[in-house]
């Protein structure tokens, strides 16, 4: 049985289905979970109106529900949903996208993340995406990725085929140190070709998703 709070509440995390980044926090009461159960998509209960909220119903960013979990205590959901577009109000992809900051400025957890022996963060390609993205317009003078746009789709096809071979070279009789290097490359430049035809890496993800499905 579900465990609601004093209130009839208890929160809903939802993460992308496919990139598995977290996209927001809301909050559930029976109502609101019975009705995203029964439209296949979330709804939340808007504390502050004390009314149910469709998630998307104005800006048409719904969110479609693939999985909703409970946690080991039952007062938790976890919601995994496919995004029709930006989650956050503020037109970002999720809401979660402000670095925590102390009272003096400082982010810790980020400067520990920049260490060579962290572990990347979930949804890593998703985020590199952005980056790449990101670099479309920047002066190929400063950009590595910048002078590869500027050089067109060929050559960086060409690259992408570079890397491929060098990477299978590297898996047949190579360290393992090296093949790692050469598939990181190799997937970079996949990113950049695929950034280059306008193809969201989610695309591919789907696309790898219903392959395993079947």
């Amino acid at each position: 049985m579900l465990k609601f709070d004093d209130k009839g509440l208890m929160p809903a995390i939802i993460q992308d289905a496919i990139s598995g980044r977290v996209l927001m926090m809301g909050w559930m009461n029976a109502e609101s979970l019975q009705k995203t159960h029964e439209s296949g998509e979330v709804w939340f209960f808007s504390r502050s109106r004390n009314e149910l909220w469709h998630k998307g119903a104005t800006s048409g960013n719904v969110l479609r529900v693939r999985d909703i979990r409970t946690d080991c205590d039952a007062d938790a959901l976890l919601i995994q949903a496919l995004p029709a577009g930006p989650t956050c109000h503020t037109g970002e992809e999720s809401c979660f996208h402000k670095p925590y900051m102390t009272s003096d400025g400082l982010n810790d957890f980020a400067d520990r993340s920049a260490q060579p022996d962290a572990l990347p963060r979930a949804g890593f390609l998703d985020l590199l995406e952005g980056v790449v993205a990101s670099r479309r317009n920047a002066s190929p003078d400063t950009s590595y990725t910048a002078r590869l746009f500027a050089k067109g789709r060929f050559k960086i096809a060409q690259k992408v085929g570079e890397e491929g071979l060098e990477t299978a070279m590297a898996g047949v009789a190579q360290e393992d140190e090296r093949l790692i290097d050469e598939a990181s490359d190799l997937l970079f430049h996949l990113l950049v070709l695929l950034n280059e035809r306008q193809i969201p890496l989610r695309q591919v993800l789907q696309q790898l998703e219903l392959r395993h499905v079947k």
